[in-house]
């Protein structure tokens, strides 16, 4: 995607100043963060041999990173203070190994993770640097899925999992799917609105991601989405006239659509299911009513059990603020809620801008994601989200 330079008087460090293997290391972390379960693929792929290459990338991404930064020059934020301290609390909480020895595993993973982003820290100048290359790692992602769908569309769209797109040649899940469509569709528009993509690029973008939220039936992504290009557009509404008259089109479309389409769109929401099954939220409102009904000792609510695979009972527990409850604790919750928080606070504080729009639209995504799916107490593509906006709300000055 070809983006037109930033030129922004807050950002003493211009994008193309930025090292040429800044975004390989973005790259490595989205692949870390991919996950070793999923759909069947076309050639059968070990979990060791997939949890090898996700950890492989973020010890690469960590090397990389600090190749990048050798004198180690670290800017701080609330965001990454926040993650630190999420950090420490997991150690405290899994140390005792009550969920086991992969605890521990998984709490040297968010270390790196957290680590390799805070070398990253000095080229967060408040230009679209990782916009750009949050685009390009998630359409890489997306490209593949797709590449999978024409090389064998029955395990791309299995009926186990309800005819929904899948990555056949990576094990991605449908909901992770959606949400890579839904990020690069969200960032795409406002870049669009924001004329930092001409409308070929847009398009190229726009077409195969849109078709890959659509397969994948992801509502959780779509609503996230919705609810993100809303905030976005909004900001934008004050200085650009593009976003004023694309907001009055999208209420226009949303009109007609409701009114022509409203039963077809109702049943691509069901997926086939009864409303007493979308109102449990497919199962998941059982797997939290277990959850919050165990016993647990004082300790274990205010630092929980330590980091799990996300699961409960053998179920993904499926919700951000529950999984860190149960890993973390009530001071992990506090800790996520200071984290949010801070980024909530210098967006709104922040004039309006491009930059203000992609970090609103990330922020806003992951909020309404947060609520059916986990991610914001680990290492998680949603904390990359995240990463892009705090990148782009950080004051602009002199990288190292």
């Amino acid at each position: 995607m070809s983006l037109p330079q930033l030129s922004s008087p807050s950002a003493a460090v211009p994008e193309q100043q930025a090292p040429p293997y800044l975004g390989a290391v973005w790259a490595l972390l989205i692949v870390n963060t991919l996950g070793s379960a999923g759909a069947e693929t076309l050639i059968p792929i070990p979990r060791l041999v997939i949890q090898v290459v996700t950890m492989g990338a973020l010890v690469a991404a960590f090397a990389l990173a600090l190749l990048l930064n050798p004198r180690v020059r670290l800017r701080p934020s609330v965001f990454l203070l926040s993650l630190s301290l999420l950090v420490v609390l997991s150690v405290v909480s899994s140390v005792d190994l009550g969920s086991g020895v992969g605890a521990l595993l998984r709490c040297v993973r968010f270390a790196v993770f957290v680590a390799t982003l805070w070398l990253l820290t000095p080229w967060w100048d408040s230009t679209l640097t990782f916009v750009r290359h949050h685009i390009r790692a998630a359409a890489a992602v997306l490209l593949s899925v797709l590449l999978g769908l024409l090389v064998a569309p029955g395990l791309a769209l299995p009926d186990y999992y309800g005819g929904r797109l899948v990555g056949a040649l990576w094990p991605l899940t449908a909901p992770q799917v959606g949400q890579y469509a839904a990020v690069v569709i969200g960032l795409t528009m406002v870049l669009w609105l924001g004329r930092r993509c001409d409308w070929r690029s847009a398009v190229v973008l726009l077409l195969p991601a849109v078709a890959a939220l659509l397969l994948s039936h992801t509502r959780t992504a779509t609503l996230g989405l919705v609810a993100g290009l809303a905030v976005a557009v909004l900001s934008l509404t004050f200085t650009s006239a593009r976003a004023r008259r694309m907001f009055g089109w999208a209420m226009l479309v949303v009109g007609l659509v409701t009114v022509a389409a409203g039963p077809a769109v109702q049943a691509w929401f069901l997926r086939g299911q009864s409303e007493e099954d979308l109102a449990n939220l497919t199962g998941r409102a059982k797997v939290w009513d277990a959850l919050l009904a165990l016993p647990r000792s004082t300790g274990e609510r205010l630092l929980g059990v330590g980091l799990t695979d996300k699961s409960f009972d053998g179920l993904p527990i499926d919700s951000a603020w529950l999984a860190v409850y149960h890993e973390q604790g009530f001071v992990g919750v506090a800790i996520v809620c200071v984290l949010l928080a801070a980024l909530v606070v210098a967006a709104a504080l922040r004039p309006p801008s491009i930059e203000r729009a992609c970090a609103m639209f990330l922020i806003g995504y992951c909020l309404v994601a947060s609520y059916t799916e986990a991610g914001l107490g680990d290492a998680s593509t949603y904390l990359l989200h995240l990463a892009v906006a705090a990148s782009l709300l950080t004051s602009g000055r002199q990288a190292a």
